[in-house]
């Protein structure tokens, strides 16, 4: 066993892997990366085997399957799913090690942050960490630091290729155990890039609502990456 296991689903990642692979390295020994891909076409297979990570393969394109995947060939005690497109600080590994000391129970996720200037991002920032705090509703873009026995305990993600996150956190039994750390999660803002981010915010909030009135994951899939 080591103390912690990152893991990470990718698909055509060569552009963001790198970057968030060198945040990573300062893990050394103390932990493991592990890359869970669904058939890049692209360098970020050689990009990983490059940085020591450890490469599965999705048979589907599912990133609840690929993050649950790596989960089961895990070793660590402590499990960060991240995704491929985000940055950490160079500090964020010191300023966690009280966090992978304490209750078990307890799951963490990051202060959620835009890796964009731009004004309008900055109510965005908001918006989301006060959902995420108050309403206790963090996304995956903002990281998951959950202990193992945790995340075995509820079951872990399921092999669904969206809502993966809301999925997981909607079961566990006590909500009080989601802890906001005070370290920042940079995500890149490249999702909003082409549309208007608060109509964005929008059908976001509408295919949440449509997958807890009982609408088949697979119809909000195909809506949400309608071209």
């Amino acid at each position: 066993m080591c103390k912690i296991s990152i893991i990470i689903p990718t698909i055509n990642e060569e552009s963001n892997l790198p970057l968030l692979l060198s945040d990573l390295s300062i893990i050394q020994n103390k932990g493991e990366l592990i890359i869970v891909d669904c058939g890049s076409k692209d360098k970020t297979i050689d990009i990983a085997n490059i940085y020591g990570a450890k490469v599965y393969k999705s048979k589907e394109r599912n990133r609840g399957l690929q993050l649950d995947l790596g989960a089961k060939h895990s070793k660590g005690d402590w499990l960060i799913f991240l995704h491929a497109d985000t940055r950490l600080t160079h500090n964020w590994f010191r300023k966690i090690n009280s966090v992978l000391e304490g209750e078990k129970n307890n799951i963490y996720y990051f202060k959620f942050k835009v890796n964009n200037e731009k004004i309008i991002y900055r109510f965005l920032e908001i918006l989301v960490n006060f959902r995420s705090k108050f309403f206790k509703q963090p996304y995956g873009d903002q990281g998951l630091i959950i202990h193992r026995t945790s995340y075995f305990k509820n079951n872990g993600f399921s092999k669904i290729p969206l809502m993966e996150d809301l999925d997981f956190l909607r079961r566990l039994n006590n909500k009080k155990d989601l802890k906001q750390l005070n370290i920042p999660i940079f995500t890149s803002s490249r999702k909003w890039e082409r549309t208007n981010i608060f109509l964005q915010a929008l059908k976001n909030w509408n295919f949440r609502r449509r997958w807890f009135k009982g609408d088949s994951i697979e119809s909000i899939y195909s809506d949400y990456y309608k071209k």
